[in-house]
C-alpha cells in the first residue's frame, strides 16, 4: 500500500486493474502458430492522495487505461516471450511512465493451453486446455528493484500406495486408525521466489522461467512419486511436502524460497456390513473418494544467506 500521513490518520491505498484477459496468437515463418492466455491483474503504488482529499483526479491512472496498455503491450511482444518476462515488461512500463507511481504489482495466471497431436504429429494450429496453471508475480519499483515469484497451482497429484500415517496424538476425540497403506492424493499450489533483485540482474533468454517452470514441476512430481517401480514411502504429507520443497532448493540455485499448499484430499476405505452381519470386507481397493473436508498442510522452505 501507498501510506500516507494526513491530519492525525494514516490513509493506505492502491488501486488496478483486475482480470484483464488478453490472449496473444504468434506465427513463425514455416506456419506453426503458438499461443498464450493470460489472466492479468494489475495494482499500482502511487502518489494520488489528491484524488481522495480534495476530488483532484490528475494523478490518477485510469484503471480503463491500464487494461488497454496489456493489449497494447501484448501486440508489441513480436517475439515469445515467458509470462514472467511480459509481467516484468508491464510493471516496468507503469514505473517508468508515470512519474507518481512508486511501484507497481502485476500477477498473472497463464491458462494451459497445450498442442495438440493427431496420428502422432504435432498440429500446426491445433490447441487442448490442460490442467494446472502457471502463475506469476512481479513487483518493480522505480528504482528497477524486483521481486518476481513464479509459481503453480492446480496440480492434482495421487498415488494408490507408499503412504501412511502414524504415530500421532492420540486422545479421546481420535478415530482414525494408524496405517502404513492408503492413498495419498493432494492438488499442490506451488510458489517459488526468484533471487534476482533487479530487472537488468534477469536472463536475457524469453524462454528461461518457462523452461524454469516446467523443470521446477518435474522435480516436485519425481519427489512426490519417486521411481517409477518401486516409488517412495511417505509417512505424512508434512514429510513429502519438505522434500519436495528441499529438492527444489537444491536443484536450482537462482530460487531462494519455496512454498507448498498440500491438502491431503482423503480417500476413505469403505467396509460395507448388512444386518445379518455379513460384510464386504476393504482389501486395499475401494475407497470413497470425497474432497470435503481435507486436511490442510502447507508450509514454505527458504535458505538463509551466509553474512560471508
Amino acid at each position: 500500500m501507498a501510506n500516507t500521513d494526513i491530519e492525525g490518520l494514516k490513509l493506505e491505498q492502491r488501486h488496478g486493474k483486475a482480470r484483464v484477459r488478453v490472449a496473444r496468437v504468434w506465427r513463425s515463418k514455416e506456419g506453426r502458430h503458438f499461443t498464450v492466455e493470460w489472466k492479468v491483474n494489475i495494482s499500482l503504488l502511487s502518489d494520488c492522495t489528491a484524488a481522495y482529499l480534495r476530488h483532484d483526479n490528475s494523478d490518477i491512472v485510469a484503471t480503463d487505461t491500464m487494461k488497454n496498455t496489456v493489449y497494447v503491450k501484448a501486440k508489441e511482444c513480436s517475439e515469445q516471450l515467458s509470462v514472467e518476462d511480459f509481467a516484468i515488461l508491464l510493471a516496468n512500463h507503469f514505473t517508468s511512465s508515470y512519474r507518481q507511481v512508486t511501484t507497481a504489482i502485476v500477477n498473472i495466471v497463464e491458462k494451459p493451453w497445450e498442442r495438440v497431436s493427431i496420428n502422432g504429429q504435432p498440429h500446426e494450429h491445433g490447441f487442448k486446455l490442460g490442467s494446472e496453471k502457471h502463475t506469476t508475480e512481479v513487483i518493480v519499483q522505480k528504482s528497477g528493484a524486483l521481486q518476481l515469484t513464479s509459481g503453480v497451482e492446480g496440480l492434482a497429484l495421487l498415488k494408490t500406495t507408499k503412504s501412511g500415517f502414524e504415530g500421532f496424538v492420540r486422545d479421546k476425540y481420535t478415530a482414525l486408525p494408524e496405517t502404513r497403506e492408503r492413498m495419498l492424493a493432494t492438488e499442490v499450489t506451488a510458489s517459488w521466489r526468484y533471487s534476482y533483485d533487479s530487472i537488468s540482474s534477469i536472463p536475457r533468454n524469453p524462454f528461461y522461467f518457462t523452461e524454469r517452470y516446467l523443470d521446477v514441476k518435474k522435480v516436485l512430481l519425481e519427489t512426490f512419486f519417486g521411481p517409477p517401480k518401486e516409488g517412495v514411502y511417505s509417512a505424512s504429507v508434512q514429510s513429502t511436502l519438505y522434500d519436495m520443497a528441499k529438492a527444489v532448493l537444491n536443484r536450482f540455485l537462482d530460487i531462494q524460497s519455496v512454498q507448498l499448499k498440500m491438502p491431503n484430499i482423503h480417500f476413505l476405505p469403505v467396509n460395507i456390513s448388512s444386518k445379518d452381519n455379513q460384510m464386504v470386507k476393504f482389501d486395499d481397493d475401494v475407497y470413497l473418494p470425497t474432497d470435503e473436508p481435507h486436511g490442510s498442510i502447507e508450509a514454505s522452505l527458504s535458505r538463509i544467506w551466509s553474512k560471508m
